[in-house]
């Protein structure tokens, strides 16, 4: 059975959505900027920048958590942006496919 063409739109706007998720740059920082994480739309990690002069080195437990919170920060700041791009699509296109019989 073929698709529709409010399949095939829904389908199109999926797509446009994802290739938009991959510009969404979370930036997330720890430390007053020791650590910078940016994490795009698609949840993966575009850069990792860290600044020497506010690390303090004798004590990497601190550095080690600053790293951590960014990327539990930006995991979900990112994920937050993802599904609420996809969710109005999400429904239709479960709709569309209930209506196809799947």
């Amino acid at each position: 059975m073929g698709a529709t063409m409010d399949q095939m739109k829904m389908i199109n706007q999926l797509r446009k959505a994802q290739k938009e998720l991959k510009n969404e740059i979370v930036e997330v920082e720890a430390g007053d900027g020791a650590v910078v994480v940016q994490i795009n739309g698609e949840l993966k990690v575009k850069k990792v920048t860290l600044d020497p002069e506010k690390i303090d080195f004798d004590d990497i437990h601190e550095l080690e958590r600053w790293i951590e919170n960014c990327f539990r920060d930006g995991y979900a700041k990112a994920q937050e942006i993802a599904t609420d791009k996809m969710k109005p699509m999400m429904g239709a296109i479960g709709g569309a496919l209930g209506n196809m019989g799947m």
